[in-house]
């Protein structure tokens, strides 16, 4: 066969996996959201058809890097990621039968498209980023059973704190300054950001000194406490994690309190405080001005911008298709515009289906919210679910210019270690709370069926 013959059989591979893969994430999408109707058997095999839509992906994606790159790294890297995805389904579903298939389903969903997308940009950040992840999944196999098992979590709010801010300040007094600001600390090689599993700390915090609604001296310290938080975050011009803590903070006030007057003169102190901070700190002035006329300084500081909204153009409904676009033109892309990148190559209705995708988790995060009977445990999964669509929210919204741009990354997608560890222990977390509200469930029941046994004078409607 003539090398004519192989170059134009490869362009047809490339061009139909356009449109495989928006089929693929759409089913898969669709059946995010069919499984809250379904149950037994039939919930357990959409479950399946997921996994299948999702290695299906995974499979043609790096089929299309190798027919780009070519090379045997590419199919070692494909096959030990494939290694990676079943034994975490497989571990996971092993150690706990009752966990949320749908949440782990999506945690592996999710790094499987970011390892295809990082691979594609830059293969050395792609397996760097696979090896922490790999290695994080072990080490968060613990998390269920700890959460699901340890009962002083709750007394511990005090240690949260001290913690979260004594992070924080090391952030301020030692970590290297990246494009103007204090976010990551490098350790003998070794480059990590505290405020990424602070915020998980945080919201153990929050929750513990909020689950007493009624006391106001409680209250009024979780706000002095998440305003400590908020401005070392500010002064280490880590705004995205800062707009991140406030909001969650808010929301986890709200479902503590139920008080819409405390959340609306937070809304205004964050308006003010915001509108102080564009007068006081330039940094904040540049990315809003930025925000409001990219072009105007298009080879400077809107260069970034910029770039990202002509990505998203270039790629329309269905993407150039992988590989085929210029997304390496965007700086940073891998951390903050992974979004775009997606968009352009994959296409905007793949990238709308992964934001469906991340919308799901939150719904996840906040139904197993609201089937805790324990407030502590309720305001914690509140408070994670607001954190990770906060998060998601940002990146979307930032590479899209529908608000300015905070820095922040698409979780489990785009490039970070320590972005991707502290995600994978947030869904780790909830799975925890999942399979505690299941116990709740079934001791619940056993009481209700031994009921009428154990107080025979009452009817069992005493115990429906």
């Amino acid at each position: 066969m003539s090398i004519a013959s192989l170059t134009n059989i490869k362009e047809i591979l490339i061009q139909a996996s356009r449109y495989l893969i928006i089929f693929l994430m759409v089913i898969y999408t669709a059946q995010s959201y069919i499984v809250f109707a379904r149950s037994g058997r039939s919930r357990r095999n959409l479950f399946l058809r997921q996994n299948l839509a999702m290695f299906t992906i995974h499979f043609i994606g790096y089929l299309i890097l190798y027919l780009e790159q070519g090379g045997v790294k590419i199919l070692l890297f494909y096959g030990a990621q494939v290694m990676y995805l079943l034994a975490v389904l497989l571990l996971m579903q092993g150690f706990y039968p009752r966990l949320s298939r749908l949440l782990l389903n999506h945690m592996c969903m999710l790094s499987s498209i970011g390892f295809i997308m990082i691979a594609r940009l830059a293969y050395d950040s792609a397996v760097r980023q696979f090896v922490i992840v790999a290695g994080g999944t072990i080490a968060a196999l613990l998390i269920p059973v700890i959460v699901r098992k340890v009962m002083g979590l709750s007394r511990l709010t005090w240690a949260y704190v001290f913690v979260g801010i004594g992070m924080l300040g090391l952030v301020l007094a030692a970590a290297r300054v990246t494009n103007g600001a204090r976010i990551n600390i490098e350790i003998h090689g070794f480059t990590f950001a505290p405020s990424e599993f602070v915020k998980i700390i945080y919201v153990f915090a929050v929750a513990g000194l909020v689950k007493e609604a009624g006391d106001l001296k409680k209250l009024t310290l979780a706000a002095m406490l998440a305003a400590v938080h908020v401005l070392l975050l500010v002064v280490s011009k880590d705004l995205g994690s800062a707009l991140i803590f406030y909001i969650a903070f808010l929301v986890v006030l709200f479902a503590g309190t139920k008080n819409p007057f405390l959340v609306l003169a937070g809304i205004l102190a964050g308006i003010l405080a915001a509108t102080a901070a564009y007068f006081l700190f330039s940094h904040v002035k540049v990315r809003v001005d930025v925000w409001l006329d990219p072009f105007a300084d298009y080879t400077g500081k809107g260069y970034q911008i910029s770039q990202s909204l002509f990505s998203l153009a270039a790629g329309g409904w269905f993407g150039t298709g992988l590989g085929l676009g210029s997304p390496g033109t965007i700086p940073f892309v891998q951390q903050d515009f992974m979004f775009s990148a997606i968009t352009e190559e994959l296409g905007a209705i793949f990238s709308v289906c992964l934001v469906a995708v991340c919308l799901s988790c939150f719904i996840m995060f906040i139904n197993v919210a609201m089937k805790l009977s324990n407030t502590f445990y309720r305001l914690v999964a509140v408070g994670l679910g607001t954190t990770y669509a906060v998060q998601v929210f940002l990146t979307v919204g930032g590479g899209i210019k529908l608000i300015p741009m905070t820095g922040v990354t698409l979780p489990l997608v785009s490039y970070g270690g320590s972005s991707a560890l502290s995600t994978i222990a947030m869904f780790s977390i909830v799975q925890g709370l999942y399979m505690m509200r299941v116990d709740e469930v079934d001791k619940d029941e056993e009481e209700r069926r031994s009921g009428p046994e154990r107080y025979p004078d009452q009817g069992s409607e005493a115990w429906q």
